[in-house]
């Protein structure tokens, strides 16, 4: 059943681009149409979706390297509070943010040693 599923959705984009395969050995020459016709409209579909998750992929990238640097100017800003103005119990709760900031940021950092 799962060949018959490809062997038909082959022989319907075939169709789709002008080419109907006849009765005679069909199974081998939809074989044969797929790469001559249908290879290199593949190759361009793959390269095109390529480039869209390309350009996902670095607007990420970019957000988490913002969103590294903004967490070490956040810790910058609250080492000055931690060490001149706040109580205890606030100060659990801010170290233990900064105890995962500084997890993420140690570890990406450590990627840039290799």
């Amino acid at each position: 059943a799962s060949y018959y599923s490809m062997y038909y959705i082959s022989n319907a984009v075939l169709l789709n681009f002008g080419y109907k395969v006849g009765e005679s050995i069909s199974h081998k020459v939809t074989s044969d149409a797929l790469i001559v016709y249908i290879r290199n409209k593949l190759k361009k579909e793959f390269l095109e979706e390529y480039e869209e998750i390309k350009e996902e992929a670095l607007e990420i990238i970019s957000s988490k390297v913002d969103n590294l640097l903004t967490s070490f100017d956040m810790e910058r800003e609250k080492r000055s509070k931690f060490q001149y103005q706040m109580d205890e119990e606030a100060k659990k709760g801010k170290a233990l943010t900064s105890i995962e900031r500084a997890k993420k940021f140690v570890f990406e950092m450590k990627k840039l040693l290799n």
